[in-house]
């Protein structure tokens, strides 16, 4: 087990609770006036570019924007730009690129394709002074912070705020920046809490399956690969419908199933799909959904959009713990780096 001296990794995690209240000072208004735009401009339709855990940022920016916008969000691949050169053709539509650093070469060629195939261009960007930032149109920043460990953590809960606080001006929904407001606190109380999932099932496990929907699907995809890069575990990310199609077969008594609860419309489909996982002999287990606020004065606050902030922060307190315990340095995954540049 590695020693218990305080990571970097955790050390930004520690961080969260002030850099989202930072983060909503400096930025909401800058969300709120973008959200707004896409809304005047008309957009068709949004694609996104990014890789890693900016890009379960974005897939958390569809199921937010295609569920309550009803225009499409694709994800297009950087290749289409850096490795086929294809010309794009996105008049209409806004391209949206997530990034911590802004500096990845493919990023930057694929969000350069779509401004000259129509596109309006955004950047959602922690690092400002990149140069993603003298690529887009229109920057918002995340204001994380210098993130030094590998892994992204604040950068991530950074991306998926300013995701909501586009929707709300989008919306023109003024409920959810209360809503956001309560997360400094949630978080910390997260951080805080000595729950945390069964370390002893996960770390013993074959190989994992993350389990979620809709907006927990991108969870799901992030968690999966906080399980392989800090953990050497790995580890598969599928929504609850998906994975029945098929990879439910090779679950079995030594495998471990982690579900990334909601209390929505999803909680039917989530079950069947944990109900079918326990009868093959799997462990299933549960990353929860926090509990609704049945305080009069939070009655207007859309608690289910902050949920899987929530829990996402819960799981990285977890995952660094766990990837001590396994002996494993979290700051330092073997042979990756914070700038990962490809094309």
């Amino acid at each position: 087990m590695m020693s218990p001296k305080q990571t970097q990794t955790a050390a930004e995690i520690s961080e969260i609770p002030s850099t989202i209240k930072h983060q909503l000072e400096m930025g909401i208004e800058t969300y709120w006036a973008v959200g707004s735009e896409l809304r005047d401009i008309d957009v068709q339709g949004y694609i996104t570019c990014a890789r890693g855990s900016s890009d379960h940022a974005a897939t958390f920016f569809k199921y937010l924007f295609e569920t309550h916008t009803g225009l499409p969000v694709a994800s297009i691949g950087p290749s289409v730009a850096t490795l086929y050169k294809a010309n794009l053709k996105l008049d209409g539509f806004a391209a949206i690129a997530f990034s911590q650093s802004g500096s990845s070469p493919d990023i930057l060629a694929l969000l350069d394709a779509a401004g000259r195939g129509g596109a309006k261009t955004f950047s959602v960007l922690n690092v400002t002074d990149s140069p993603l930032g003298k690529i887009a149109e229109t920057i918002l920043p995340i204001h994380a912070g210098p993130e030094m460990a590998v892994a992204a953590t604040k950068s991530f809960v950074g991306m998926l705020v300013a995701s909501l606080g586009m929707l709300a001006g989008y919306l023109k929904d003024r409920s959810i920046i209360p809503t956001l407001q309560l997360l400094p606190d949630l978080a910390q109380e997260v951080i805080n809490s000595d729950k945390e999932l069964p370390m002893g099932q996960i770390s013993k496990a074959s190989s994992l399956y993350c389990i979620g929907r809709g907006l927990n699907y991108a969870l799901a995809c992030e968690i999966a690969l906080k399980f392989k890069e800090l953990c050497h575990l790995h580890a598969e990310a599928y929504s609850a419908a998906e994975v029945l199609h098929g990879p439910a077969t090779i679950a079995h008594e030594k495998f471990v199933t982690l579900f990334i609860e909601s209390s929505g419309i999803e909680s039917a489909s989530m079950e069947a799909a944990r109900q079918n996982m326990k009868s093959r002999g799997a462990t299933v287990i549960t990353l929860e959904s926090i509990p609704k606020l049945t305080n009069p004065s939070n009655s207007h606050c859309r608690i289910e959009l902050i949920s899987p902030i929530v829990q996402i922060i819960s799981f990285y307190v977890f995952v660094e713990k766990l990837a001590r315990r396994l002996g494993f340095n979290p700051d330092l995954p073997a042979g990756l780096e914070k700038v990962t540049k490809t094309i």
